[in-house]
């Protein structure tokens, strides 16, 4: 009995050994794939757009226009010619034919099937499941900025990268608030550098002693190096930073000028938060198989309706958002977003897409942006399907700048949306554009005019929607752009193109004003 009870012992152990060993091999072969699954391509950026004019058929496109004025290729500036597909997709029709009579046909059938055609031939899809991203706060330190106290916190969004360890992305972010604030205060997020304001710094006793430690540090080995600080006993190797005294900036501005746009938003009660683009991804077509893109493609290329650039950068904003929504100092009501040139076309996109956003200033966004895709002046259609700027968009958009291939040579008139379709998804939130003027650098490669009529184009889906737009007819065929520092700010869309170049900065003070009234939020010099 003994004997048959230890060789039952035995077969059971043995079996249970080789199961054990079935499961290691198991998850060996599982790792294994693993990491065959997600070993990323590394294209150059040339490389990149031939795959995508591969996988579409694309034999060749058209070269983009220069942007001298002088070279034989330079683009169109006469607006005789500007304007050769002059009738826009409109905006209140089913693709049906069926006009749009309400709100709710608007809500339910019309602007889904503009967001259809927008991710699909435009700017690209959102995959399905995107990584989660948990948020900490690195640093959290109180700052003056000019003369106003506020809390500056360092924030790191990690995006989890189990389904591709190779690929990390770590979104940067930098939120500053007034300190002395009532309670939640409304905060415009912007697109650009992520670093501290006005880190703070030890006070002159504790640098006495960061210099008395450094001092000895940098002698003890080096009889040279402790012969000269012995020479000059009062010398400090390590001094303060000015650049956080409350003079320190104002110093060195130009008593006319504006305060720096962060000093204007503080100075009204409002709050600001600084996101790195490039911490999302990256602004070229060899980064398209890393960053948040390549990290949901486990490394591997696009495919013609993935999401470019612009809505890459517009999702990591919208995560951003998701910590702001839990931060107290912010009214998340009231949260906006800002950017200028490639960081405007991300502003608009992430307004129109993202739709807790309650505003948006947009600066100088061109192509890709606000101005108009068929409009045939300054930057064109084809220098978005060039290899220079195809990231920002989905790769179905190379079709409009085919010069040969299975789908014939392509055009933007051949698109099912426009300028005016982004700035309708919009409605009826706060959307000011902004532009400047080409004698101070805001090139009319960018066709301010082409912006304006899709802005006027886009004001009857606002007034649909029981807000007010620019105050002119939606007659874009006819609507003359008005003179710069005009300002149309009386309605939910608004429009001003300001006296100074390749900036927002001089219309942010518009901006603020404008936004307060419609929130709600009271400005310090209203308060009593």
């Amino acid at each position: 009995m003994k004997y048959k009870l230890i060789k039952r012992m035995k077969k059971t152990t043995l079996i249970l050994l080789v199961l054990l060993s079935c499961q290691l091999i198991l998850a060996q072969r599982k790792a294994g794939s693993v990491t065959q699954e997600c070993n990323p391509v590394t294209f150059t950026t040339q490389q990149d757009h031939q795959n995508m004019m591969d996988q579409l058929g694309i034999i060749s496109v058209r070269p983009g226009p220069s942007g001298n004025e002088s070279d034989p290729d330079h683009a169109n500036y006469d607006e005789s010619i500007a304007t050769p597909y002059p009738d826009l997709p409109e905006l209140l029709t089913l693709n049906n034919g069926r006009k749009v009579s309400s709100a709710d046909m608007w809500w339910k059938q019309r602007r889904p099937e503009i967001v259809e055609d927008l991710e699909r031939e435009v700017y690209g899809r959102l995959p399905e499941n995107i990584p989660e991203v948990k948020w900490t706060v690195d640093i959290s330190e109180r700052e003056m900025i000019g003369f106003t106290p506020v809390i500056a916190k360092k924030l790191t969004g990690h995006v989890d990268n189990s389904i591709c360890p190779a690929i990390e992305v770590n979104i940067e972010m930098v939120l500053v608030t007034p300190a002395n604030a009532r309670g939640p205060v409304p905060v415009l997020m912007m697109f650009g550098g992520a670093s501290l304001p006005a880190p703070a710094q030890p006070t002159p006793d504790e640098m006495e002693v960061i210099n008395q430690a450094f001092r000895e540090l940098i002698s003890e080995n080096n009889p040279e190096v402790k012969a000269i600080l012995d020479k000059y006993l009062a010398f400090t190797p390590i001094n303060r930073s000015t650049s956080s005294s409350p003079f320190g900036m104002m110093g060195r501005m130009d008593p006319n000028a504006d305060p720096p746009s962060t000093q204007q938003l503080l100075n009204a009660g409002w709050g600001y938060a600084m996101i790195n683009p490039s911490s999302i991804q990256a602004d070229n077509g060899a980064g398209l198989t890393r960053g948040i893109i390549g990290l949901c493609n486990k490394g591997q290329p696009r495919k013609p309706d993935d999401w470019g650039s612009l809505r890459a950068w517009a999702w990591g904003a919208a995560r951003g958002l998701d910590y702001l929504e839990t931060d107290p100092a912010v009214n998340a009501l009231q949260v906006g977003i800002e950017g200028v040139s490639r960081y405007g076309k991300a502003a608009l996109v992430t307004l129109a897409f993202e739709e807790r956003f309650a505003m948006a200033l947009v600066g100088s966004s061109g192509k890709g942006g606000a101005t108009l895709h068929r409009r045939n002046f300054g930057e064109a259609v084809e220098s978005l399907t060039g290899a220079g700027e195809y990231h920002w968009m989905a790769g179905n958009y190379l079709k409009y700048g085919a010069a040969e291939g299975k789908t014939g040579e392509g055009n933007a008139g051949q698109l099912p949306v426009d300028s005016h379709s982004l700035i309708a998804l919009c409605a009826p939130r706060l959307t000011f554009i902004s532009y400047g003027i080409p004698s101070e650098g805001d090139a009319k490669w960018l066709d301010q005019k082409g912006s304006y009529m899709a802005t006027v184009a886009a004001g009857e889906v606002f007034k649909l929607l029981g807000a007010k737009d620019l105050g002119v007819s939606n007659d874009y065929h006819k609507e003359v752009m008005p003179p710069y520092n005009t300002s149309m700010l009386d309605g939910h869309l608004a429009w001003r193109q300001h006296d100074g170049g390749h900036t927002d900065a001089p219309n942010m003070k518009y901006f603020i004003e404008w936004a307060s009234k419609f929130i709600g939020h009271t400005l310090p010099t209203q308060r009593r």
